[in-house]
């Protein structure tokens, strides 16, 4: 079973963001960046997969700036077996990274492509579900388990009432969420491996995609501050408060 792994080049979440002076977007001059998390767990329980011997092939994708392939060298250090990076400087959007996706698929024939349930940039939360209209394969969004039986998946989401179990036909697709597994270390002699390892790169008018953006950012700004909490000495003056100044009860 071949599987295909989206990977994406994120500021690092542990580096607080700034907005910049002209409001324009966010400023990432001299940030650390990483790869999104939700897409690290994709590449670990894809690995996982071909450890366990029902996986055969790992494929990374990335697209975006060049800058890129750093992502990729990380998540073939985890596991994968190749990468591909689809070089743009555009601005790409959900769609158009799921269209991207959707031409790689075409062309690899993937039986499985796994990745984060959203960035951390944007929060989109949208391309595994585009890429599964795109593909017209089935889906299971927020993974927290993922079992792979012959042409089957079983797959444990997390939905707001607990959590759901749902069986999907191969070829799927399933984005995950943060309690399907702990990430591993990295370690020097994969990364030195992950340097050898095969990483084309391709242009999104190789793969016949108009990657130019629907939506447009007029401003960026960050939330306003909020205002200091207060120490209340015990329960009646809290719900006094509640109940005249908050007026939540």
């Amino acid at each position: 079973m071949k599987v295909l792994v989206p990977v994406k080049r994120v500021v690092d979440y542990n580096v607080k963001v700034r907005v910049k002076s002209d409001q324009s977007g966010v400023d990432i001059a001299n940030v650390k960046m990483s790869m999104n998390p939700f897409d690290e767990i994709a590449v670990e329980e894809a690995t996982r997969l071909k450890e366990a011997g029902k996986a055969s092939e790992i494929i990374a994708v990335s697209c975006g700036i060049l800058q890129s392939q750093e992502t990729l060298r990380t998540a073939m250090a985890i596991g994968a077996d190749r990468g591909i990076l689809v070089e743009t400087d555009v601005e790409l959007q959900p769609l158009a990274v799921a269209k991207l996706l959707k031409a790689i698929a075409d062309k690899e024939q993937p039986q499985l492509i796994i990745l984060g349930k959203q960035a951390i940039d944007d929060d989109a939360n949208q391309t595994g579900q585009m890429l599964a209209a795109l593909l017209d394969w089935p889906q299971a969004t927020y993974a927290s388990k993922v079992e792979v039986d012959g042409d089957k998946v079983k797959v444990t989401r997390e939905v707001d009432g607990g959590l759901e179990t749902v069986s999907l036909a191969l070829p799927a697709i399933i984005t995950t969420d943060l309690r399907l597994n702990e990430p591993r270390y990295v370690t020097l002699p994969n990364i030195m491996k992950a340097k050898k390892k095969t990483l084309d790169n391709i242009k999104p008018a190789d793969l016949g995609v108009d990657v130019t953006p629907r939506l447009k950012t007029l401003k960026v700004s960050e939330p306003p501050r909020r205002s200091a909490g207060i120490i209340v000495p015990d329960v009646a003056t809290l719900v006094a408060k509640l109940k005249t100044e908050a007026k939540v009860i």
